[in-house]
């Protein structure tokens, strides 16, 4: 590890700001972008809020069983230290390769909503110094300096520690928040606005069992939030117990402000219009932006205002959460000799995993040059990372608690994690299947196969390393502490732990 192992992470983040940090991480640049652009068009009004609900409420399964690793083990890391818990090094390999690009890819993604937020709110501003094509995306020099400097400044604050970026958080899921009730209540008070521009209710090229999955098999990504929440649990200032309500409620809350939006868009006139307009202005070359346009619609020119708080509030804590959650997940690791120990190492003033968090802003950085178009291909490819995550989170709870004698409601238990299980291959079975409703396109296919040969690249390069560690060291740096049981085939004796066994399985 790094020279400074005497360094801890800051234990300063309130269940408030936890929860911000989730619900703020669950409702980011899809919740604006798509309803125009995906939810109304391939699934209609109602499959989509089915779809988010469905997706939502099995997704709340995979949270508890979150909940429970997180008492069993509170540290930095989340799915990542799980799979180590339940399956060893070469399982936690596997589930932190297949979730560190998604994260990284979700800041990327937020980062290039601001060119199109900026694109509705000030057309041309920004858009000068043409630079090249990708995708059918005009790169500029401008929207990649407005890029840049957003990057930057968010890398800074996270630099400066969990304290700040923690209350931060809580301003911009408030902005967030009353933004998003602002523009659902100015929709439904226009004249035009009418339960009948719902119809027809499901999208008329699919069957309605279509329109469901299609919206189902992309809640991973759109409710990936909440599992910012283990990537942060070393750095509570409470019991770690807490996280299961502030997960669940953080992905309830989810569900109603990603609805009220896509209502807001389809209830201003009949929406297939409002589809049909938007297309007509991408023909034209001009920005379609369905949610823009109702806003617009309810508030005329100070809808731009109403639109910006809360477009700003979801893609500034849409950074910030992930921030947190891709320096957690380098920082865990390292520790794990996975990664250089140099992206271990922590700030002695500002408590921060500062090198992870400086590898995150470069990384970043090349998003203002890829083009929207590119950095989608990835976010729509890390939707399947992220379903990784969820089983191996899923399956290690499952084998912690058949493992631990002293667990009390056991079959409850165990029925979540059977559910959660199931809900994460679904997801990812959809997501891969050709043919599948839900079926990522070709680019992202690419992308995924490029992601897993440069995953057994790296795997081979430095097994050599990590794999000469004792066990003992291993869980150590990984869990923090030695005595901690592990439930797969270690090389060396288990620690016997019957207070740990006992605290892991208190509710």
């Amino acid at each position: 590890m790094s020279q400074d192992k005497h360094l801890k992470l800051e234990k300063s983040l309130s269940p408030a700001q936890v929860w911000a940090l989730a619900l703020g991480s669950i409702v980011g640049w899809g919740c604006f972008v798509l309803p125009g652009d995906m939810f109304l068009p391939q699934a209609g009004p109602m499959g989509t809020l089915i779809g988010f609900l469905v997706g939502a409420c099995l997704l709340c399964f995979v949270a508890v069983c979150y909940s429970y690793m997180i008492k069993y083990a509170p540290v930095a890391g989340g799915a990542f230290a799980y799979a180590y818990v339940g399956f060893g090094p070469t399982a936690a390999f596997i589930c932190g390769w297949a979730l560190v690009l998604g994260y990284i890819a979700i800041i990327g993604i937020d980062i290039a909503a601001l060119a199109l937020i900026f694109r509705f709110l000030f057309p041309g501003v920004f858009e000068f110094g043409a630079l090249y094509s990708i995708a059918g995306w005009e790169v500029y020099t401008g929207e990649a300096l407005l890029m840049s400097g957003a990057t930057l400044l968010f890398g800074w604050l996270n630099y400066r520690g969990i304290s700040f970026a923690g209350k931060l958080q809580v301003v911009l899921a408030f902005l967030l928040t009353v933004g998003i009730i602002s523009l659902f209540s100015g929709a439904a008070s226009l004249e035009t606005a009418s339960m009948s521009n719902l119809v027809p209710l499901f999208a008329e090229h699919r069957s309605v069992l279509s329109c469901v999955l299609v919206i189902f098999a992309i809640s991973p990504f759109l409710f990936v939030g909440f599992d910012t929440v283990p990537q942060a649990a070393e750095e509570f200032s409470f019991d770690p117990a807490r996280a299961r309500n502030i997960m669940i409620i953080a992905i309830l809350c989810g569900v109603v402000l990603y609805s009220l939006v896509t209502l807001s868009v389809a209830i201003v006139l009949p929406y297939p219009e409002m589809l049909a307009k938007m297309d007509a202005l991408r023909a034209s070359g001009g920005t379609a932006w369905a949610t823009g346009e109702a806003a617009t619609m309810a508030f005329g020119k100070f809808g731009a205002i109403v639109l910006a708080c809360a477009v700003m509030g979801a893609v500034c804590t849409g950074i910030n959460g992930f921030y947190i959650a891709t320096s957690r997940l380098l920082l865990s690791m390292a520790r794990g000799g996975i990664l250089p120990s140099w992206f271990g190492e922590i700030h002695p003033k500002y408590r921060s995993p500062y090198k992870a968090i400086l590898f995150t802003i470069v990384i970043v950085l090349l998003t203002p040059f890829a083009g929207r178009a590119v950095v989608v291909w990835i976010v729509d490819m890390s939707s399947v990372g992220t379903g990784i995550g969820y089983l191996f989170t899923c399956l290690a709870a499952r084998r912690v608690l058949l493992g631990s004698p002293e667990v009390t409601d056991r079959a409850t238990r165990m029925f979540c994690c059977v559910v959660g299980t199931l809900t994460a291959v679904m997801c990812i079975v959809l997501l891969l299947v050709p043919g599948s409703p839900a079926s990522i396109g070709v680019a992202s296919r690419w992308c995924l196969v490029a992601w897993v040969g440069m995953g057994f690249f790296f795997y081979f390069s430095n097994k050599s390393a990590w794999a000469k560690l004792p066990e003992a060291d291993l869980r150590a740096q990984i869990l923090g502490r030695r005595d901690i049981p592990v439930f797969f085939k270690s090389r060396e004796p288990q620690p016997v732990l019957q207070e740990q066994t006992q605290s892991s399985s208190a509710e």
